[in-house]
């Protein structure tokens, strides 16, 4: 029989390991690069602008708005096939990043679902993680 569990993130990974660990306790970071200014997201060892290794690491507030959307009606996968209809979303955060996650919370994602809606991030708990998903604001 499949597994019907919600897919994770696996264990090591270099870049993105700090961004997982701190999702455990709420805390959606992202970098900044010290060198030219740019917001680097998704985490990674280097600015994608100017090529530079010096990043700080940030906590966004979790508030943004929907970029793009599309709803997804049937999926394969076992967990994901429990979960239709779901939304997928590019999602852009106050801080200048975009994240792709689910808005959850929708009666109704083909009615209630807009392009430029205020998002809020909203955490599904797994262990030693902690997935961002984003609700209406």
């Amino acid at each position: 029989m499949p597994d019907a569990s919600r897919p994770l993130p696996s264990f090591p990974e270099p870049d993105t390991q700090a961004f997982w660990s701190a999702t455990a306790a709420h805390e959606l970071r992202y970098q900044t690069c010290r060198a030219c200014g740019s917001v680097v997201f998704y985490p990674r060892g280097h600015c994608t602008k100017c090529g530079s290794r010096e990043l700080d690491s940030r906590v966004s507030r979790g508030e943004g708005s929907v970029y793009t959307y599309t709803i997804v009606r049937q999926n394969g996968h076992p967990f994901f096939s429990t979960q239709v209809p779901y939304v997928l979303a590019l999602v852009d955060l106050d801080e200048g990043f975009r994240i792709y996650s689910n808005v959850i919370g929708l009666d109704d994602p083909g009615r209630d679902m807009q392009v430029g809606m205020r998002v809020r991030v909203a955490w599904e708990d797994h262990g030693e993680v902690a997935l961002p998903l984003f609700r209406p604001a």
